[in-house]
């Protein structure tokens, strides 16, 4: 009930609209002029209150480049509507697709069989890489195909094994370093088990997995293995040249036979873009779907969906030559750089580092950096919250600014540090200690739907801080 209760004044809060505006259930019966549209719009970006650009947000904002920014705007224009199931009719887009992957396979050390294709992003993905390897494994015989992953593993795999029908088995970390424990993983290898996955990094602490290791497992026992790099790839494979190596972690490494990586994160291209790469082409035929009986003739698709937006694709083509590798070698140099000053669990070696404490609820953190106008993502198993850096973190005085605010509010809860949390930072501590996982998925399944809701609500609660006081 309480928990229901929180979620409810959080939908209160997130929903809310400003004095005077309503929701549009009916088409207008005169179409609008492009300047009343326009007006409209800039009325609806009146509600985005969190200064993203201001690098006070975790993660979701890569980059906010000015001149970056006109140009995708003037690109996406030229090719709003072109569409890559028809390369007939945009063979343009098909070409900048084709280099998109090929630019990507060159990056993780691709062989010439290397392949593999653009997608909507890192959930569609990695979607597509369990796809194929569950089709592989159907094809020798195994019905109930496994997916041995480690727990901190990103929530798109359980996604897969409930769309594709398979069992996500998830493996435990060793408690110090956060890394995949390796022996683990290889107890649970079974003749069921149709791929291995290792993160690099993982999204709860910033970790890279023991991929060399992982590898030699999947090499003993012909187990395809996938390296999830959805968010920091195209980190990770500028850090050497930025000045800090890391141990192999792509097609360089014997085993790996995928990669997911983004192109709409640290890749900078706009949301709705990602690759799937496949060390050998033999893997990549199992992720397409074709219809060769429809009477609508024959019907091939390579990944989910069947019409994509060519802009997206002309728009990502465009990010990364507009970077080249020069401007996303400084970019990465930025931000390592910038995330080395804070304290971590583990020893995160990319962009993301995550913050707990044994000595008070670190939600209460949470609330009190929200108060202050940040926007961190909070973690659980352990309760921890994270900042995912971005160039617009490495902005003079960012980094030093959400140092000092840190200090401050830890100083702050420290002289009382058993006070309950309240507000948001209550929702998710509550969450965490139901033992039935499927009032959590119930009650999630409602704060969904009201992303969809058209009632006016209004506002019942703000952000707590630290201390418990409203700001």
């Amino acid at each position: 009930v309480q928990l229901n209760k929180a979620l409810d004044d959080m939908s209160a809060s997130l929903f809310t609209l400003k004095e005077g505006m309503s929701y549009t259930t009916e088409l207008p019966s005169k179409g609008l002029s492009q300047a009343k549209v326009m007006e409209k719009i800039k009325e609806y970006d009146t509600l985005n209150e969190v200064k993203w650009d201001k690098g006070l947000v975790s993660g979701a904002v890569y980059w906010g480049d000015e001149s970056l920014t006109n140009l995708l705007v003037k690109v996406y224009g030229d090719f709003a509507w072109s569409n890559p199931l028809h390369p007939d009719i945009f063979p343009g887009v098909r070409k900048m697709e084709a280099e998109v992957v090929r630019m990507a396979c060159t990056l993780f050390h691709g062989g010439p069989n290397s392949c593999g294709t653009v997608t909507s992003g890192g959930t569609e993905s990695i979607l597509m890489a369990c796809k194929a390897y569950r089709d592989i494994a159907h094809e020798r015989g195994v019905k109930h195909p496994e997916i041995l992953a480690p727990v901190s593993v990103h929530a798109a795999f359980d996604k897969a094994a409930h769309y594709f029908g398979m069992k996500l088995v998830h493996i435990p970390l060793d408690k110090k370093t956060m890394k995949v424990d390796v022996k683990a993983m290889r107890r649970a290898i079974s003749k069921n088990t149709a791929m291995l996955v290792c993160s690099a990094p993982q999204f709860p602490h910033g970790i890279i997995d023991p991929i060399e290791e992982v590898a030699k497992l999947a090499v003993r026992y012909n187990i395809p293995m996938h390296v999830d790099a959805c968010l920091g790839g195209f980190l990770i494979v500028f850090m050497a040249k930025a000045g800090y190596p890391l141990a192999p972690f792509d097609f360089r490494v014997k085993g790996v036979t995928s990669i997911s990586a983004d192109t709409h994160k640290y890749g900078y291209a706009p949301k709705g873009s990602s690759v799937i790469l496949y060390s050998d082409k033999k893997y990549r035929q199992y992720q397409y779907f074709v219809a060769a009986d429809w009477q609508g003739g024959i019907y091939a698709s390579p990944s989910i969906a069947g019409s994509r937006p060519g802009g997206i694709i002309a728009a990502c083509w465009a990010t990364m030559m507009y970077m080249g590798e020069n401007g996303y070698v400084d970019a990465t140099k930025k931000i390592v750089s910038t995330i080395k000053g804070v304290f971590v669990f583990g020893d995160p070696e990319v962009s993301v580092v995550a913050i707990g404490s044994d000595d008070f609820d670190i939600f209460r953190l949470s609330n009190a950096l929200t108060s202050k106008g940040w926007n961190l993502n909070t973690l659980q198993y352990p309760s921890s919250i994270h900042i995912c850096c971005t160039v617009l973190h490495t902005q003079p005085g960012v980094a030093d600014h959400f140092i000092r605010d840190v200090k401050e509010q830890v100083a702050i809860i420290m002289k009382n540090p058993k006070e309950k949390t309240t507000g948001m930072g209550a929702i998710y501590g509550m969450a965490q200690a139901i033992p039935d996982r499927s009032l959590v998925t119930e009650i999630s399944r409602g704060f969904l739907d009201c992303l969809y809701s058209t009632e006016v609500t209004k506002s019942k609660i703000s952000h707590m801080n630290g201390n418990g006081k409203a700001h």
